[in-house]
């Protein structure tokens, strides 16, 4: 019983009657071979290893792309999933390795089970080189799941090709590159495998770790050739290229053959997880191997758990597979299904990617998985060797996958998706700014800067102290020996670690604006199938705790939203309307969280919470409403916010059609007035702090997102709005209020639908009043620049006391030190002024007199010891505390001897220890003078970080650099 009895049986059985909507079948693909002028011309005689590999020709596509790559053109080779990719980039590599056997490879995967995949694959290949090669070449994977001697031992001694991770040349090889120095200076070529995985924010990060790596290279000596293996998407040239900067050739034509594949389309009517059920159980009835995707970890344990519970005699073939497994179980289950002892495996996308499983016959998909590129690469995991095959798609009841039911030609007709990526946004770009001078210093002719975005952003971080330039103005230095570890290259900024309560044992991290909404205080967790519920939500110190704890509900954030639009920078007219695209600035707060039952969805309750605003710019667009339209709603007695609401639900829903990014990456805002626009208006953004350009590719397609946007909510068979149509699984209202039906009498309205079509056509409004003029914030830029104010009249002081925090019990004590003298200057009168003990009073009262107080370490020391002698309140002074500005700027402490040697050439000429024993002595004058000195070089340091704004110091690696001061 093959594929074609499982497809008959599947259309012939009465509980599927009236499910199934849709039913393609794809003929067969013969291959296509590369002719004998066609074949690379290797640096050596390869016919006996090609041989040993049972090679006897390459499809066209391969022929071509090695070719490229032997020219050392960076290539991308974007071909269906069992294409042979792997080929394309081991032979050049191994005749390479061949010509040089002090050559190295490094093999990039974004996932650490696809390096060990490839591992074996890898030497089984080096192995057939030992007939042609001078010596024994090597590989090994460097992750973390390896031991810290296996990581010494290849860190001294790299093998030839190198398996590894983002993560791992990220953290451990850019940071320590001067560990990897004869690696990188012999690196011949870069593979990234699965290089459409690096979009979004992923992509974004590693757009500049790429650079980085590059940056490295040509430090060492050296200028790898990249090859990228892709899925089909739009654009894999135009992907490669910006996550590089290099220009790249593409390889996309098909020459590999393939088997007949039939693809079906089904509603899920007895629910998608008992649907998928019903499924495998035929499947593996007729011993076919199968693989099904779902879209979450919980329902692939429960799916896996489910199908063996319902028929225990196939349970022993069917498993559940997904990430957070450990790597010897995800191991054993692969060579489990490989060798046909396990039949059906369950997997999240962690199995999307080109993991060996063998030859499988059927593919489930439980749910659309938000991408066309997703959907066919998932499809071409089984038939791969060329045997017929099939996929079922079982839609879930939420909006895309309704609207491809409905429209079951779109979704067979879908070109595949663009990727985006974003290196400037701000947020990633700082980091790894910070990141490259950590590794080597940024010289001001550095490539890395070329870019007036990057130029920029590093003025930024020198202004901020994060970056911190050379006494000579022409070197960049980071102020930290490894920041590193404080970049995320799977999110824009830093996590916060999730602990449990009781042990404190390490739940995992998460993404630190995600938090305000996912583990506050009451959140249910959930981790490994088990519900914790959150104890301890601290955002200022960025801890969260939780406790094991089996409840009977999920949790739900409630927050309010507002944005502005700080600039506009596209506009377009869409029918009766106009779209706009720009610069927002984003405020939410999450005010409280709902507690809903797991059965039945119930309502148990809103808590409130007290947490702060959180406010971050991004990029977004905005469909403004006309005034006439909302008239029109109104007179009709529909909800017209609860219209304006379900439209941007249906939007946001919508867009993964044309952009390649999932909803949760989104967020909304519908306004039935804004100010700026002076109508109602509805917002769509990059639910990422600096944007990711989802919402400019949604911009560039505005009119089919509205178009089909209108189609999702009229197809709906619902009545009131529903998940399939207008309802949010995340809105922070709670789905309030909606009107399904003013949705799409506005969308009708706004798209102008021609009378006959089922739809009143209404006149529009003349241009002038739809178009109203725009209200952009003025830039600071752009405003009159003053001139900064410094105080007339302001004092420079410094102590010294009789008694040391030894004898008085502690610094904390230091109120009982007392004073020997008191040393002022007056800038007013630019002179020296000399107080004791005893003229505390007219101390005071000079104080008192000053815009200004200056001192080092005045604040958290000096006014300590003077509050003992004075009921005064030193600390309601203007203060300006050199040390604290310093402190704040590094994160750590300078001395005034180490300020003034450095910016100034001078010293100090005691130390207080040496004052203490003159206290002892009666020299008063020597500590007059001592105390002076101290006061001329404080006074120097303001007065040079006034003029210049900066002070100089030498940092941990014996560099003087500056420190940007600001005494305003």
């Amino acid at each position: 019983m093959g594929i074609d009895d499982y497809i008959t049986g599947l259309k012939s059985f009465k509980g599927f009657a009236g499910d199934i909507v849709s039913h393609k079948t794809f003929d067969a693909q013969p291959a296509a071979w590369a002719s004998g002028s066609a074949f690379p011309c290797f640096k050596n005689d390869l016919s006996r290893f090609l041989a040993k590999l049972g090679i006897k020709s390459l499809y066209t596509h391969q022929a071509r792309a090695i070719s490229l790559i032997l020219d050392n053109c960076h290539t991308v080779i974007a071909t269906p999933t069992a294409s042979g990719k792997s080929l394309v980039y081991n032979l050049p590599v191994m005749d390479a390795l061949i010509s040089d056997p002090k050559a190295h490879a490094l093999y990039l995967f974004p996932l650490k089970a696809l390096a060990r995949d490839q591992l074996d694959t890898v030497n089984q290949m080096l192995d057939g080189t030992d007939a042609i090669c001078s010596q024994q070449l090597t590989a090994g994977v460097y992750d973390g799941d390896i031991t810290a001697y296996q990581k010494t031992k290849i860190r001294k001694n790299p093998p030839n090709i190198l398996l590894s991770n983002p993560e791992m040349l990220h953290l451990a090889m850019l940071a320590h590159h001067h560990l990897w120095d004869s690696f990188f200076a012999n690196l011949k070529y870069i593979v990234v495998d699965e290089v459409h995985t690096y979009r979004g924010i992923m992509g974004s990060n590693m757009a500049w770790v790429f650079r980085r790596l590059l940056r490295i290279c040509r430090f060492y000596g050296s200028d790898p050739c990249f090859i990228f293996c892709s899925a089909t998407i739009a654009n894999p040239g135009q992907l490669a290229s910006e996550l590089t900067g290099l220009p790249v050739e593409v390889v996309d034509e098909q020459g590999a053959p393939c088997g007949k594949k039939d693809v079906l389309m089904m509603k899920g009517l007895e629910g998608a997880a008992q649907t998928a059920i019903t499924l495998i159980h035929a499947a593996v009835y007729r011993n076919l191997a199968t693989i099904v995707y779902t879209q979450s970890r919980k329902i692939t344990e429960l799916i896996a758990v489910w199908a063996g519970q319902r028929a225990k005699s196939m349970a022993d073939k069917i498993c559940a597979y997904r990430a957070g497994f450990l790597p010897e179980e995800r191991r054993e289950i692969e060579q489990k299904l490989a060798k046909g002892e396990l039949l059906c495996v369950v997997s999240t996308s962690a199995l999307e990617l080109g993991i060996d499983i063998g030859n499988l016959d059927l593919c489930i998909l439980v749910g659309y998985p938000g991408t066309m590129m997703s959907t066919w690469q998932r499809a071409g995991r089984v038939g791969r060797d060329g045997g017929d095959s099939a996929m079922v798609l079982i839609a879930h009841e939420n909006a895309l996958d309704q609207y491809f039911i409905n429209h079951p030609d779109i979704f067979f007709s879908m070109p595949p998706e663009t990727a985006r990526i974003n290196p400037e946004n701000p947020q990633i770009l700082d980091r790894h700014l910070d990141c490259a001078a950590a590794e080597l210093s940024l010289d001001a002719d550095d490539p890395l800067l070329k870019s007036a975005v990057v130029q920029e952003r590093v003025q930024a971080l020198g202004s901020e102290g994060r970056l911190l330039l050379s006494r000579d103005g022409h070197t960049w230095f980071s102020r930290r020996k490894r920041p590193h570890r404080e970049v995320s290259l799977r999110g824009t900024g830093h996590t916060i670690p999730i602990f449990k309560e009781d042990t404190r044992e390490s739940l995992g991290d998460i993404d630190w604006h995600r938090s305000y909404f996912e583990t506050h205080e009451g959140a249910v967790y959930l981790h490994r199938g088990q519900t914790f519920v959150v104890t301890l939500f601290d955002h200022l110190k960025g801890v969260v705790r939780a406790k094991k704890e089996t409840v009977n509900y999920y949790t739900r954030a409630r927050s309010s939203k507002n944005t502005e639009i700080i600039s506009m920078d596209k506009t377009c007219q869409v029918k009766g309307t106009r779209v706009g695209f720009g610069k927002l600035k984003i405020r939410e707060q999450v005010t409280g969280y709902e507690r809903k039952s797991v059965s039945g969805q119930k309502s148990l309750g809103i808590v409130p919470l007290d947490l702060p605003e959180l406010t971050y710019e991004t990029q977004g667009l905005w469909i403004e409403i006309p005034d006439w339209i909302r008239q029109r709603i109104e007179t009709d007695h529909l909800h017209f916010m609860g219209g304006i609401h379900a439209l941007e639900h249906a939007a946001i829903g919508m867009m993964p059609l044309l952009v390649m990014t999932d909803r949760n990456d989104l967020g909304g805002i519908s306004m039935p007035y804004h100010p700026q626009v002076d109508t109602s208006v509805v917002f769509v953004y990059d639910g990422v702090p600096g944007g990711l350009g989802l919402t400019l590719q949604a911009f560039d397609n505005a009119e089919p997102l509205m178009q089909r946007t209108y189609e999702a909510i009229r197809d709906c068979p619902c009545e009131t709005g529903c998940p399939a149509c207008v309802h949010s699984p995340k809105c922070g209202s709670g789905n309030r209020p909606i009107d399904k039906e003013a949705a799409k009498q506005i969308l009708d309205m706004l798209l102008e639908k021609e009378a006959g079509q089922g739809t009143v056509a209404f006149a529009p409004a003349t241009p002038a009043s739809l178009f109203p003029d725009f209200a952009v914030p003025k830039k600071v830029a752009d405003e009159k620049k003053t001139e900064p104010i410094f105080p007339q009249r302001y004092a420079v002081l410094d102590i010294e006391t009789r008694r040391s925090a030894k004898q008085v019990g502690g610094w904390h004590k230091a109120e009982r030190m007392g004073v020997s003298c008191a040393v002022l200057y007056d800038s007013l009168e630019k002179d020296f002024l000399v107080y004791y003990q005893e003229d505390m009073e007219k101390l005071v009262e000079r104080l008192g007199q000053m815009d200004l107080v200056i001192g080092f370490n005045i604040t958290r020391f000096d006014y300590k010891v003077l509050s003992g002698l004075s009921r005064f309140n030193f600390h309601s002074l203007p203060t300006l505390d050199i040390l604290t500005k310093v402190h704040d700027r590094l994160g750590y402490r300078l001395s005034l001897d180490h300020l003034a040697g450095q910016t100034l050439g001078l010293e100090k000429s005691a130390d207080g220890l040496i004052a203490l024993k003159w206290w002892q002595e009666g020299r008063l004058d020597l500590i007059v003078d001592y105390c002076t000195q101290d006061v001329r070089v404080t006074h120097e340091l303001y007065t040079y970080g006034r003029d210049h704004g900066y002070l100089l110091f030498k940092n941990k690696a014996d560099h003087q650099v500056r420190i940007p001061v600001d005494w305003k």
